[in-house]
């Protein structure tokens, strides 16, 4: 502590009232930098804090330079905006306060600023600042704030902060009116909460609480009737923005609108901490935990990882929502319905035998990378639409389908019966995907093995020659880099049903079913019937259409965009990489039996079926999850109450 007390004499004797604005900040921020210390408790720095005010206090001129620091402070920066506006983004868009957070992060600051908000990062940086200003006692408040009283006051003798922290409420009054009045919002909200205009009243209240908090003599009944009325007004504005969070979940979610409804509500809430400042009668502690406040909501401003989490919760929350109802279809849970689901797997299979023929087709070509990529793209996007259209099944898409319908289901568990069902579920949803693999797989190989020889009689030649072939068996072994581009493609797998969320949430969210059905100029074009059966159709299928042709597209360009960064990666896909080693040994003949190339490519089957699915259900689970707000230790809870004793019931 000795080796402190000397540091903070050397910090006090360059306290300089006179000097120019970037070296009294320099000195402010060198202060809090010795208060923080090593970092090492916030006990530590409440001792430093201790520290700073004894000498202050034990030295009349320190004390009267620092009034007079203070004053200059106080007179070069305006501390409302600091109250108003930290922690809020100067921008309504979401786009342009993502970029904004890219900036600050990129640019240093500087401290030869008049905006107190900079200059707060630069003094109030983390977290720890916030804990050892929540330790802050009564008495250590009441003594700096006696430091500074008696060097703020306004001409007409009233404390200035007071003045300060009413313009703050003014400034954030004002842009909850203006976010209230919004089109985005006001066209959303509630017609009942709305009736009562509450944005349209909320100013001239706050007017009247101004008046009477200033009014020489001060009223305070009329004081706290005033503060009542605003309250209750800033009550209802909030209520009738929250309305709007109903209109979405029902018409689709914007990340855009979230962006805006949290900031309205974090105005909101701003407001409230400052009016408690204002209204008690000891405002030290109230004003000690705003700035703590301040604090934690600079550092969650300048993260972009919370920009993202924080407005984008409620889209991965529709968009696993609208998965979750496509998914409830791919779990087969009777006889019929896993006899249905084979016999849609085999045709997906047989269908796929075609899409590899077209795959060899288009290689024989000779295109650049980037072309032949976007031409196997375009026909494996192509060649899914197919089996979507004709109703029929590939079965490394049901994963990133059926695992958000999983993970709402327990979001819902409260008693064993609720997990006895989750464990029925599991072994539905097991049972349906082995279907639907081993639907795809059994068919895809004989019916390929069928083109190939088809191929092969009509042209007189095998479909792929004998290096082509031995090339395809060696890229599909499991000796190779098989299961890390089998675990790749399951990322794309469950990219693709992001995807087709997004998607389908976006049609809904700008009602084009809607505008299909309604709008003059395609119903002209397309007669009012047919309108309607487009409109009809596009409502079911958009989600479908969006997954199989991203899915397909993203397929065919990685490798192409992978190797343009030398990075070499591929895919595979356990339908696709079967039906290529059907073909590839068709092409060689019986010979090819005795080839340990076939086998190492056959025994990799499993291995990227296993991977395609494990990986894109994991992800998509775990988005689900999170969208559910269930935490993986509930997740973990359920499984093992239905461990043993699930298994013994059954």
């Amino acid at each position: 502590m000795a080796a402190a007390s000397r540091d903070l004499q050397g910090l006090l004797a360059g306290l300089d009232p006179t000097a120019d604005v970037a070296q009294r900040h320099i000195w402010l921020i060198n202060i809090f930098d010795w208060l923080r210390g090593d970092r090492a408790s916030p006990q530590a720095a409440m001792g430093r804090v201790q520290l700073l005010l004894d000498a202050i206090e034990a030295r009349p001129e320190l004390r009267e330079r620092l009034r007079a620091w203070w004053r200059a402070f106080t007179q070069s920066v305006d501390l409302t905006t600091l109250l108003a506006d930290y922690g809020f983004a100067p921008r309504t868009a979401f786009a342009s306060e993502l970029g904004e957070r890219l900036r600050r992060k990129i640019l240093p600051g500087t401290p030869e600023t008049t905006d107190a908000s900079d200059l707060f990062r630069m003094v109030l940086p983390g977290v720890f600042d916030a804990g050892w200003i929540a330790l802050l006692d009564e008495t250590q408040l009441a003594r700096i704030g006696a430091l500074l009283s008696d060097a703020a006051l306004d001409d007409d003798g009233a404390p200035r902060w007071r003045h300060t922290v009413m313009d703050a409420v003014t400034y954030c009054g004002s842009q909850v009116v203006a976010a209230g009045f919004s089109p985005e919002l006001r066209l959303r909200m509630s017609p009942e909460l709305g009736a009562a205009r509450p944005f349209h009243a909320l100013m001239a209240d706050l007017d009247e609480l101004r008046e009477q908090m200033f009014a020489q003599p001060r009223d305070d009944e009329a004081l706290q009737a005033a503060f009542v009325a605003f309250r209750d007004r800033l009550e209802a504005c909030r209520a009738v923005t929250s309305s709007v969070y109903t209109h979405l979940e029902d018409n689709g979610i914007s990340v855009g609108l979230v962006f805006r409804l949290r900031q309205l509500r974090e105005r909101v809430l701003r407001i409230r901490e400052l009016l408690d400042c204002l209204m008690t009668p000891n405002a030290a502690p109230s004003m000690a935990r705003l700035i703590g406040r301040l604090v934690l909501a600079g550092g969650e401003r300048n993260s972009i990882r919370a920009l993202i989490a924080s407005n984008s919760s409620m889209l991965a929350a529709k968009v696993t929502e609208r998965s979750a109802e496509t998914g409830e279809h791919y779990i087969t849970r009777d006889r019929a319905s896993y006899a249905q689901m084979v016999k849609k797997a085999a045709g997906g299979g047989a269908l796929t035998s075609i899409t590899v023929l077209l795959k060899f087709g288009i290689y024989a070509l000779g295109l650049s990378a980037f072309w032949s990529g976007l031409a196997a793209g375009l026909m494996y996007a192509a060649s899914f639409v197919a089996i979507q259209l004709l109703h029929l099944t590939l079965a490394t898409k049901q994963p990133a389908m059926t695992a958000p319908a999983l993970a709402a289901r327990l979001r819902d568990i409260k008693s064993d019966e609720a997990v006895g069902s989750f464990v029925d579920e599991v072994a539905n949803l097991v049972r349906s995907q082995v279907a639907a693999v081993l639907g795809n797989v059994l068919v895809v190989v004989p019916a390929m093995v069928a083109v190939a020889l088809l191929v092969q009689l009509a042209l007189g030649r095998p479909l792929l020659d004998a290096p082509h072939a031995a090339a395809t068996l060696h890229s599909l072994s499991l000796a190779g880099p098989t299961a890390l581009y089998a675990a790749i493609t399951g990322i794309l797998l469950f990219s693709a049903s992001i995807i087709a969320g997004w998607t389908e949430n976006a049609f809904v969210l700008h009602r084009l079913d809607s505008a299909m059905r309604y709008n003059p100029r395609i119903g002209a074009f397309l007669g009012a019937a047919r309108a309607r059966r487009w409109a009809d159709f596009m409502r079911t299928h958009i989600s479908g259409f969006a997954s199989n042709i991203s899915l397909g597209l993203m397929l065919g360009l990685l490798p192409a965009f992978a190797g343009f960064f030398g990075l070499g990666l591929d895919v595979r896909h356990v339908t696709l990489s079967a039906g290529q080693i059907a073909a590839a040994a068709a092409s060689t003949g019986l010979a090819v039996l005795q080839q340990p190339a076939l086998w190492w490519a056959v025994a990799a089957i499993p291995v990227i079926g296993a991977l395609n699915v494990s990986v894109s259900f994991y992800f998509a689970f775990r988005l689900a999850l999170r969208a559910h707000s269930v935490s993986w230790v509930t997740a973990r809870a359920s499984a093992a109450r239905s461990g043993p004793a699930g298994a013994a019931g059954r």
